[in-house]
């Protein structure tokens, strides 16, 4: 299990990068817009970069949802690779069953 610190840190970031959402893409959109004088783009830059730095969607991790675990996560299930083994080994993830060749 990971340490609650870990886990809540990362609730935290995922609030901020709600928050800050629209901002953040609205804010890259002027950067990428090649029509804008370079004056505007150079302004967007500079407020993208006073955002907080959690509000970057790049800084989140997945975590696997019973036991925080960072590594091994798998999108699908939203799940480490040890409990999706467990729990599938139990049957409790309906649709996956043990491979055997």
């Amino acid at each position: 299990m990971a340490k609650t610190a870990l886990i809540q840190r990362e609730l935290k970031r995922e609030k901020l990068v709600a928050k800050f959402a629209a901002k953040h893409k609205e804010l890259k959109a002027v950067i990428a817009d090649a029509s804008r004088s370079d004056d505007e783009r150079a302004q967007a830059r500079l407020a993208l970069q006073k955002l907080p730095r959690n509000a970057n969607p790049t800084r989140q991790r997945r975590r696997c949802g019973l036991t925080g675990r960072p590594r091994g996560t798998f999108r699908q299930f939203g799940l480490g690779r040890a409990k999706i083994r467990e729990l599938a080994f139990e049957g409790q993830i309906p649709g996956v069953i043990k491979a055997s060749w």
